[in-house]
């Protein structure tokens, strides 16, 4: 599923996708997990996702407070993550929403928008007048860097494996640590998920 938000956002979702077999799915106890590599960007996502769930009246816990520095500074097996999960479970957690920067690109962008070129070049001197600056203007084209970022919900079932509930792929404008744009993903996911009635529902 394909949805389109407001161009001047920093952050729009470019596919969406629900497990077919979950209807309505609501948790008690979320772990959020973010995956970057930068510290500063992780604990203020982390944070901010955390008072969205506790505004919603669910318990939710960061994974800086859970995972010790030595647990993401090197590759951890499979067998140490099913220890993970199970810890989770004595725990009572029911579900993890797990972001994750996929990777980035540059794109280039023209300085007008096409909607605003005038289609009006009969000529071919009038077209090359109006465009000549091509050539040697340097801030024709504006260089920006777009992040594809993924958010995961999973839930933790026990006698289940970690189903995969809801995943949603987000390109968001650079600079990714900025505080408003981590703001407008979190509003983008908790919308999202509202409206697939994932744990973020009306009525709550």
């Amino acid at each position: 599923m394909f949805l389109v938000l407001m161009g001047c956002s920093d952050a729009e979702i470019v596919s969406t996708w629900k497990n077919p077999d979950i209807v309505i799915f609501d948790a008690n106890k979320v772990l959020i997990v973010g995956m970057t590599q930068s510290p500063k960007a992780r604990q203020i996502f982390e944070t901010q996702m955390m008072e969205r769930f506790t505004e919603r009246g669910i318990e939710a816990m960061r994974s800086i407070d859970l995972f010790d520095v030595a647990f993401t500074n090197s590759a951890r097996s499979k067998d140490e993550l099913d220890a993970v999960e199970q810890q989770l479970l004595e725990k009572d957690f029911d579900a993890i929403l797990f972001t994750k920067i996929l990777g980035s690109e540059n794109r280039q962008t023209l300085s007008r928008k096409l909607s605003d070129i005038e289609r009006t070049n009969r000529r071919f001197k009038d077209d090359y007048l109006r465009h000549q600056d091509i050539y040697y203007n340097d801030e024709y084209y504006d260089e920006y860097t777009v992040y594809l970022v993924e958010t995961s919900l999973y839930c933790i079932c026990t006698d289940k494996e970690r189903d995969l509930i809801w995943q949603g792929v987000i390109e968001v404008s650079d600079p990714i640590e900025a505080e408003r744009t981590i703001d407008e993903y979190i509003d983008l996911v908790t919308l999202t998920m509202e409206k697939e009635e994932l744990i973020f529902r009306k009525d709550k």
